[in-house]
């Protein structure tokens, strides 16, 4: 082993800095919660920061994902995510005031596709990792509609850690 560093250990060095964010991928779900409080819990422990990061996807991935009243039909997709990032994190900061790391939360809203604009994001704010609920799916639904977690997961140069919500709704 020698002391020349390479390509790798200076990646793995920037992972560790401690202003190093640890970056949550959230869609809203109890799932997401689960990721949030998970690392907001980790951020208590080691003092990084948190950022919550939602893509805009395609609304015909999943209709009406975005849509909450009739006033909204016009409004840009954008405008109406950074409205529920908003209402999940005051939600979120209401049902768990002894989460102190959540009151710090930077946001980041961003259009594409998930898997990839998530690691776009990892790099290009040197995450020292990524967070993200999964609601597991199993079956033809995950051959169907795949796993953003999974893809995440297997193409990220950083640790993910991968939550699921105690309880799902039926």
């Amino acid at each position: 082993m020698t002391d020349m560093p390479n390509e790798k250990s200076q990646s793995s060095e920037r992972v560790v800095k401690g202003d190093s964010p640890i970056l949550v991928a959230l869609d809203f779900t109890a799932d997401s919660e689960a990721a949030l409080l998970w690392a907001c819990d980790y951020a208590a422990h080691t003092g990084a920061p948190v950022v919550a990061l939602h893509v805009v996807h395609d609304p015909g991935e999943a209709p009406g994902y975005y849509r909450q009243a009739d006033e909204d039909l016009l409004r840009p997709l954008e405008d109406i995510a950074a409205d529920m990032m908003k209402e999940f994190l005051d939600k979120m900061q209401a049902d768990h005031p002894e989460v102190e790391p959540l009151n710090r939360v930077e946001t980041i809203l961003v259009k594409g596709i998930p898997a990839s604009r998530i690691l776009e994001i990892a790099e290009s704010t040197e995450a020292r990792m990524i967070v993200m609920g999964s609601r597991g799916r199993t079956g033809l639904p995950h051959l169907l509609l795949g796993s953003k977690a999974e893809r995440v997961a297997q193409l990220a140069p950083i640790p993910v850690t991968i939550l699921k919500a105690k309880n799902h709704d039926a």
